[in-house]
């Protein structure tokens, strides 16, 4: 049987990343993420990157939802940033997912996410030609140009299926009571566990290694602490992992102010 859709906003969202040629004539291939809700097939999140991995995801998911919402799940595939073939195990992304009561759910089939799938062809029909009459060809650009384009599409274009634009299809979920989406909490875990974290110890002088260059710490040499690389390129050092209930002790932390 054909599963239509669902009936509430939040109620599952589909996630698909997808290679193409965006920059003409450049042979070069980046992956596009694309999110969007399976009830109003509102855009939920679009952006290019440099390349599919674990960073990226962790900078595109937080985003999505300090806009839109927390869903109830995510419809992704078998790819290993979000299975793991271990029983009960979680990967870092499913163990992000989890902390904020989001959970995962694999499609059997690539057709099984068949809407966002067919949403990749609406990106690689236009951009290549929008980016070449702009120009554009650098990402922090092409990434302003399509939220514009992402919101314009939400809000103007009909949708096939809907015979409404996504946003009016939104609207009116909201106005029937059919959402499911919470709202983001004000989590002081937020931005470490948005992030891949990797137990380590301090080394006899206190040291742990950061990229190149060692950092002391006021702690005792031998201390397991969690070292947190960001979406952005800095880090942090914890002193525990996240864990609700608890305060997260920050250690040392090179974050640009």
């Amino acid at each position: 049987m054909r599963r239509w859709q669902r009936s509430q906003i939040g109620e599952l969202w589909q996630l698909d990343a997808t290679p193409h040629r965006w920059f003409p004539p450049s042979a070069t291939q980046l992956p596009m993420f694309n999110m969007l809700d399976d009830c109003s097939r509102v855009f939920v999140g679009s952006r290019l990157y440099e390349r599919e991995i674990i960073p990226a995801y962790l900078d595109f998911l937080p985003a999505a939802f300090l806009d839109y919402g927390l869903p109830l799940e995510i419809y992704v595939d078998y790819h290993s940033f979000f299975f793991t073939q271990v029983p009960d195990a979680l990967t870092t992304l499913g163990k992000a997912l989890r902390f904020y009561g989001v959970s995962l759910r694999y499609a059997p089939t690539p057709q099984a996410k068949g809407k966002v799938e067919r949403e990749h062809s609406f990106w690689q029909q236009r951009l290549p030609a929008y980016f070449a009459s702009e120009p554009v060809s650098h990402l922090p650009d092409a990434n302003t140009h399509i939220t514009a384009l992402r919101l314009h599409h939400n809000q103007h274009e009909t949708h096939r299926e809907l015979r409404m634009t996504p946003g009016k299809a939104w609207a009116e979920a909201e106005a029937q009571n059919r959402s499911v989406l919470r709202l983001v909490p004000r989590c002081p875990w937020w931005p470490y566990v948005w992030s891949v974290q990797t137990a380590t110890r301090t080394g006899p002088d206190g040291r742990i290694p950061i990229g190149a260059h060692p950092v002391r710490l006021e702690i005792p040499a031998g201390a397991k602490v969690i070292l947190c690389h960001h979406p952005s390129g800095h880090h942090s050092v914890l002193a525990a992992p996240p864990k609700t209930e608890t305060m997260p002790v920050l250690l040392f932390t090179n974050r640009p102010k």
